[in-house]
């Protein structure tokens, strides 16, 4: 009787283990996302800060709010190092491994976000991670939308804005928040050199099936040289921005880059994208990249040319700026075109390049706020209209930005010269006296 009574209730038991698990497979539907997919961050940026429908009424809107806030989170931190050994850290809080709840579209969900430890990214080294949404099956319609909602909340913060990448073991991750854009003609460079690289760069754009056609390599490589404070970073930012593309800053300093990470980096760059690789002379100075504590890079010479342009370039598509101080320490090899398509001499300040800054510093539109130069405008553009300028003032600038050009012009003739982030400097400090930065700018020259 015992005997009998003990295998009917492990028979029960079997059948309400098989049964619930047939009940949870016609009922029960679940999406499995991993952290290589891109909607992985997408959705844990979303849960970390996704309000409850506004069409709820205020009661049940606040119990949804308690029963679906994240009491889990984790911080992703991304660090960027620049080339002159300062160091800058973003933080952005997102949901952390656990269990958590979701109300979306009229239907509850339950989100599993788990860590393997034990599994790890090969060049990365990051474990393995992957998230579990459960709900009722009829919410699996409900999915598709739920990672467009937060495809949509990650791209609406950089709708309009410039989206700054660095490499991350073998993958490249945003840096920081999306900046906002910078118009194109803020940086003043030499009359004719913004708009020659910026039809360059249109014309390659437009002519993707022609390289095609003929079997050509669709890519095509920038070198930015000059002086420093003559704006070359600046008008690469500002390009990207009127071209709509994020920067990819690749710094070839970095400990742990390899060439195997090199090639993998540039041949998975982001669409939209240009690689800004900064002081390129300084990375290989006699082919050998060390640091001023000893450190030498595990990139050797050969495999920044064969990531460019070699066997191992696989990208399709790609568009590198280089920049320098130093064009001479440069390796013939390096700027060769194929590498080089393109080098353009970013220059001190010439006579004609001077008063276009002092024109939109001290002229009649400067009040509306695009004053800039070859760095970063310390102005914020204004809603309000500029206040009127009296024809007089407008004769006294006009007369000032001559006598500067005719400065500049003696001073160079003299073999003098002046960045136009030290001229922007200075006319920073005399924002309100036009006369007084005209008559005291020949301390400036070196």
């Amino acid at each position: 009787m015992t005997q009998g009574l003990g295998v009917g209730l492990s028979i029960l038991r079997k059948s309400l283990v098989v049964g619930s698990a047939a009940l949870q497979r016609r009922m029960l539907v679940t999406l499995e996302l991993n952290n290589k997919d891109k909607s992985y961050e997408w959705l844990l940026a979303w849960l970390a800060h996704h309000p409850p429908s506004p069409s709820l009424n205020p009661l049940t809107r606040r119990l949804t709010s308690t029963l679906t806030r994240s009491h889990n989170l984790s911080v992703e931190t991304s660090l960027q190092t620049h080339p002159n050994g300062s160091s800058s850290a973003a933080f952005r809080l997102v949901a952390g491994p656990g269990t958590h709840y979701i109300h979306y579209a009229g239907h509850w969900m339950r989100l599993s976000r788990e860590r393997d430890a034990r599994a790890q990214a090969l060049m990365s080294g990051q474990p393995w991670e992957t998230l579990t949404l459960t709900a009722l099956s009829p919410a699996r319609a409900v999915f598709p939308l739920l990672l467009a909602d937060a495809r949509d909340a990650a791209m609406k913060g950089q709708e309009g804005r410039l989206v700054v990448h660095t490499a991350w073991g073998t993958e490249w991750r945003p840096f920081g928040l999306p900046r906002a854009k910078r118009p194109l003609k803020s940086v003043v460079l030499a009359p004719g050199v913004a708009e020659g690289i910026e039809r360059d760069l249109r014309t390659f754009l437009s002519r993707r099936e022609w390289y095609a056609d003929r079997g050509i390599p669709y890519r095509r490589g920038y070198l930015l040289h000059g002086p420093p404070g003559s704006g070359k970073t600046s008008f690469i930012q500002s390009l990207a921005g009127e071209l709509s593309y994020d920067i990819c800053v690749l710094n070839l300093s970095e400990r742990g880059l390899t060439d195997d990470k090199l090639f993998h980096l540039l041949a998975n760059a982001p669409e939209r994208s240009f690689v800004l690789i900064e002081d390129v002379d300084a990375a290989f100075n006699r082919r050998a990249q060390t640091t001023e504590d000893g450190y030498q890079s595990s990139i050797t010479f050969s495999g920044l040319l064969n990531a460019l342009d070699g066997v191992a370039s696989s990208a399709s598509a790609r568009l590198v700026f280089m920049t320098t101080n130093h064009f001479a320490r440069l390796d013939p090899a390096l700027v060769r075109p194929g590498r080089v398509d393109m080098g353009v001499l970013i220059d001190d300040a010439v006579p004609a390049q001077a008063c276009v800054l002092f024109e939109r510093f001290y002229g009649a539109g400067a009040g509306s706020g695009s004053t800039s130069s070859a760095t970063t405008s310390p102005s914020t553009p204004s809603t309000e209209s500029p206040p009127p300028t009296s024809p007089d003032l407008d004769l006294d600038i006009a007369s000032l930005s001559k006598s500067l050009a005719h400065t500049i012009q003696s001073e160079m003739d003299a073999g003098r010269r002046v960045s136009m982030a030290a001229l922007q400097g200075f006319f920073i400090l005399h924002a309100e006296d036009p006369r007084g930065a005209v008559e005291g700018v020949g301390g400036l020259f070196r």
